[in-house]
This record gives C-alpha cells, structure tokens and sequence, in this order.
C-alpha cells in the first residue's frame, strides 16, 4: 500500500487584515438625525410660562439679567445628559429604576408632585396658548384651551411614535420666532453683550427672585423624567438596540451622541432665552414698561413699542412652544406613574397595550384643561407649580447622582470625572435656590 506524502512545511497562508473603515464624512443631515431627545427637551424648556419668565426678566432688570444664561447652560448639560445616560444604559426611566432600588414612599412623593407640578403648568401654558391665539385672531380664549389641549392627548395617544417624534423636532423650529423678533428690537448689542458676559448682581429681592424663577424654569424635574424615558423608549421600538447595561457594545458611540444631542439642545433652549431677554430688554425695560407678568402680556406689550408684526411673532411662538412642552409635561409624568408601577409605557405602544399609561397622560391634560374653567386663575397656580418643581428637584437630582454611582443600576458605566461633579455642582445651585426661595417668603 502507498502513502501520499503530505509536506507539513507548506508555507502558511498568509492572511491580510481588513482595511479599517475610513469614519463616514460628517453630513448636516445625518448629524441632524441624530437628534432626538435632547433636542425635544431643551427646547420644551422654552414652554410658554418660561417664556413669560424670560420676558418679566427682561422687562424688570433689563440686559444686565443675561449673564444667567450662560450659568445655567453647563449646568442644564450636566443633568440632563446624565439623566439620559441612565435611560440609555438600564432601558428604563428614572421612575423605572428609583422604584427598583428604593423605598416606595420616596417613588410615591416623587411622583405625586411630579403629576401636580406639571398638570399646574399644563394649565399655565394652555391658557397662554389660547391668550395669543386670541391676540392673533379674536374670539373666545377658552374654546382655544380646548382645542389645543385635546389636539395635544389625541395626537400623543394615536399618532405613530416616528411621525409623532419627527413633529415635535419640527415644532421646535417655532422657536426661531424669537431669533426673529429680535430684528424689530432696536437691541444696545453693547449693553446686551456686556450684560451676557459680565455678571451683574443686585442684592435686592426682586432681582433674588428673578434669578430663582430663571434657574427653577431651565432646571425642571420634568425635563430629567421626559428625557431619560425617550432614550429608554428609542431603545425599545429599535430592534438594533438594547440597554447598554446587557449590550455593551458601542457605548462609546451612544454617549457621543447623548453629548451632542443634549448640547445642541440645552444650547438651542438658552439661546431662545437669551433672545427672549433682550428682546424685552430693548424694548420693554427701555420704555419703562416692567410690569409683564405672562408670555402674552410681553407679545401684546410689544405692539406699540416694535409693531405688529413683532406681536404677531412673539405670539406665534407661544402657540408652537405651547404644543411642544404640554405633551413633554403630560408624557414625563405618565411615564414616572407608569414606571414606578411597572405598567406597559412607552409613545410607541398602541392604547389598548398601555391603556394605563395612557390614561395617566390624557388625565393630567385633562385636569390642566379644566383649571381654565375654574376660578382658579392657571397664571397663579404656576408660582405654586415653580415651587413644587424646585422643592422636587433637589431630592431628585441628589437621587439621581447617588443612582448613577452603583453598579447595580449602571453596570461598567458609572458616572465619574467631570461630568459627575458638574452634576452635583448643578444640584448644589438648584439647593439654593430653593434655600433663597425658602427666605423669600419670610422678608
């Protein structure tokens, strides 16, 4: 019998290595797809009782107010790309994972404030919306609230999530209304610039609340709730995804764009504020008008002084701001009930699978809606609303940067370094203000 030889001293086969992927060249309309969650936030944050924060600020204290903008603008990144972080890593909200780490009571005050803060200002904002409305066109105002606050639970419980997603990024272009009203301003670019980057403090009460109204509007627990539950939700409806905490795969990826979408956001948020204030500045302050009390006071405050086209565009971002933030408000407090409970949430999900969910979210609209019709006034309600948001944030944000520091809630991906002691340092000005708050009801 013969054996075939076989030669063990072939030359081995060599094998090359792939060539790396050259990074895809960057495209304004891949970056801007991107965007999400950090984008609807910050501009949300402009809702129209913000709005009417920004213009009494104005009004008041003029350009030298606008060096607030540029505090709150780290701050507001810090929290809130942390908040969505936690949303991204765990698959859940922070109603999601308080409820699993702890006490019951602490989840139950939590939430309930959370609800009466935001129905409150659901409330504020539906009236503000039906006042410019009326300012526009005429007619009755509280027909308005009606329409725009059933529009608003309809579109959120039957519209498909990715179009109703892809409405509120193109609501937020209402926004550059206040860019554009800026142009019938005749603006001191030399005080407004001095004002933003040069800190002028006045130790006077009116000024102390101002920059307490200012902190408490950009700074607000339902803007922590909306935007770790949106992360949380866009994991789930994409079949490529799951939670980082299971998958650690691209992580890095992820936390780039969590970065880029909350700076873009926070970054459009202020700049909308800071147009607010010196639109007001230059126009209401420097006539010696200073008694604004409400978004639609400044458009209709603006008439006279920068024409009716002003008006007419101030008043038009009260609208579209308006039907941006109320579903941002009623959605963050279904989601916290719906998450401390562990219901079935989520936007994406069809009513009869989360009818629970659902019917916290058109709930909450619902008692906002029918505060209008009340005697009730929704424009003083919301000095109590800014008082539950403020006192509710500190307990929050100290839950939430003591969470993001165990491993059992975010595996490898505990929150260090800067970006840690940024948040602590944005819940240490939030305890103030509530500290300054607290005195002001007793001088």
């Amino acid at each position: 019998m013969t054996h075939s030889k076989i030669d063990h001293r072939k030359t081995p086969e060599v094998t090359h290595p792939a060539p790396k992927k050259a990074p895809d060249p960057f495209s304004l309309r891949g970056f801007l797809k991107t965007l999400g969650p950090g984008l609807v936030t910050g501009a949300s944050d402009d809702d129209p009782s913000g709005i009417g924060t920004y213009s009494q600020a104005g009004a008041q204290l003029g350009y030298g107010i606008g060096w607030t903008m540029l505090l709150t603008f780290p701050l507001m990144v810090a929290i809130q790309e942390i908040s969505a972080r936690v949303g991204r890593v765990t698959g859940r909200g922070i109603a999601g994972n308080v409820c699993r780490h702890y006490p019951a009571w602490v989840l139950n005050i939590i939430v309930t404030l959370l609800f009466i803060a935001n129905t409150i200002n659901i409330a504020a904002d539906l009236a503000a919306m039906g006042d410019a409305l009326k300012l526009l066109i005429g007619g009755p105002g509280f027909l308005y609230v009606l329409v725009f606050g059933v529009t608003s639970v309809v579109a959120q419980i039957f519209l498909d999530y990715k179009r109703y997603s892809a409405v509120l990024k193109w609501l937020t272009l209402s926004l550059f209304a206040y860019v554009a009203a800026l142009l019938f301003a005749k603006v001191s670019w030399s005080d407004a610039l001095r004002g933003i980057a040069v800190p002028q403090i006045q130790w006077t009460s009116a000024f102390l609340t101002t920059l307490v109204a200012i902190l408490g509007t950009t700074i607000s627990p339902y803007l922590f709730f909306w935007q770790a539950s949106q992360e949380a939700e866009d994991q789930r409806v994409d079949a490529k995804k799951q939670p980082l905490a299971e998958k650690h795969y691209g992580a890095q990826k992820e936390f780039h764009r969590i970065r880029a979408d909350t700076i873009v956001g926070m970054g459009f948020s202020n700049l909308i504020a800071i147009s607010i204030i010196i639109t007001a500045a230059a126009t209401l302050n420097a006539t010696g008008k200073t008694d604004i009390e409400t978004s639609a006071q400044a458009a209709e405050a603006l008439k006279p002084i920068a024409g009716v086209f002003a008006e007419f565009v101030f008043a038009l971002g009260i609208i579209g701001t308006g039907l941006l933030a109320i579903p941002v408000l009623a959605g963050s407090a279904a989601y916290a009930i719906g998450e401390g409970r562990k219901w079935t949430v989520g936007l994406a999900r069809k009513p009869r699978e989360a009818a629970a969910f659902y019917g916290v979210l058109a709930l909450s609209a619902g008692i906002g809606i029918l505060l209008n019709f009340t005697p009730i006034s929704p424009i003083s309600a919301l000095y109590w609303s800014a008082v539950i948001n403020g006192v509710l944030a500190v307990p929050v944000m100290v839950l939430l940067m003591i969470m993001v520091r165990r491993s059992d809630v975010m595996n490898k991906f505990v929150i260090a370094g800067p970006l840690y002691w940024l948040g602590w340092l944005s819940t240490a000005a939030m305890a103030v203000c509530v500290v300054a708050m607290g005195v002001g009801f007793f001088i």
